[in-house]
């Protein structure tokens, strides 16, 4: 009996698939709703805003699916990716976007998939492919090429390099020290614990809050409110969903779709033609992504030798001239059928 194609391990796959697809597709979208935001509510404000919607939004699940307290052993793993990832991250690259331009900050911030690749082969023993490792070059060469074809012809501060520096290091690191987490905990619980961790750091920027709220439009309210909902307690989801059933450094390597999305949804939403660079370095985001989640094809396994194999005329090939390896090259029973 043979088995098709819809095993579990590979459903599993494809709904990981997914998962970190809605992920990227939605922080993409992010950075056209930070346009509006960012410019009514200051960074820290901005990052308090939003965690405060997204932990709201997983509560609220997390009350429905009747999910209590995750365990001892996840928390280390929660606190930390609460406070980097969640807070660090999120108010640094709010901040460091304020002080650069937005090329700069996407050819810093890219670096992040690569010290989360590194981080992962060094604490979790997660290894390093040569297509990954491939896929992820080709990559960041694209980032870097819709990052100079959105770069001002103004220097960038010292300051906005460091700062989407710490964004960078602060996102890898967050993803190496959520994964343990999701060994023993849901990507429920440990999104939003994470996410409520976050909002408590960002407590003290309360006070800006609640003036930036008084004076800003609408417009930019909901769009904050739109970040806490979509680009965090959905996205940060599927992705701790995806992340429990692939490596980190694979995960890290999908990222670089989102430079690529931010050019589309920015020609759609926003009108911003792109240069033809631009569309280019996109392409071959597109096309690393593409290398670093291929796999290598499957030799078929050998069948194992019958009785007679090997003597003269007993292969069909001819007399004297078995198959490779003692096979005829047909599948053995059981063996999967792709």
């Amino acid at each position: 009996m043979t088995l098709t194609n819809f095993s579990p391990e590979r459903r599993s796959a494809r709904l990981a698939l997914a998962a970190v697809a809605v992920s990227v597709v939605l922080w993409a979208s992010a950075f056209v709703s930070i346009r509006s935001a960012g410019a009514a509510y200051s960074p820290g404000a901005l990052a308090l805003g939003r965690l405060l919607a997204g932990t709201l939004v997983l509560g609220l699940l997390l009350l429905i699916r009747r999910e209590g307290l995750p365990p001892r052993g996840a928390w280390p793993g929660i606190v930390a990716s609460g406070v980097l990832w969640f807070a660090c991250y999120t108010v640094a690259l709010n901040w460091g976007e304020q002080q650069v331009d937005a090329g700069t900050a996407a050819m810093i911030v890219n670096i992040g998939p690569i010290l989360m690749a590194l981080l992962a082969s060094r604490f979790l023993g997660e290894a390093l492919p040569p297509r990954l490792i491939a896929g992820m070059a080709v990559s960041f060469a694209g980032a870097i090429a819709v990052g100079l074809s959105m770069s001002g012809e103004g220097h960038a501060s010292v300051l906005g390099v460091v700062l989407c520096l710490v964004a960078a290091a602060t996102y890898a690191a967050g993803v190496v020290l959520q994964k343990p987490a999701l060994r023993h905990a849901s990507p429920l619980q440990v999104t939003f614990f994470a996410c409520l961790v976050g909002a408590v750091t960002c407590l003290p920027f309360s006070g800006q809050l609640v003036s930036d709220a008084s004076h800003a439009p609408a417009s930019a309210t909901l769009n904050m409110v739109y970040l806490g909902v979509f680009p965090t307690a959905l996205a940060f989801t599927t992705w701790a969903y995806a992340l429990a059933r692939t490596s980190a450094s694979r995960m890290g390597a999908t990222t670089y779709v989102v430079p690529a999305l931010v050019v589309l949804m920015s020609w759609a939403v926003l009108d911003e033609v792109p240069a033809a660079l631009t569309l280019v370095g996109g392409a071959i985001c597109l096309a690393g992504v593409a290398v670093s989640r291929s796999r290598p094809r499957r030799r078929p396994v050998a069948a194992a030798p019958t009785a007679g194999a090997g003597l003269p005329g007993s292969s069909a090939e001819g007399p004297g001239e078995p198959g490779p390896e003692g096979c005829s090259g047909e599948p053995s029973p059981g063996e999967r059928v792709n």
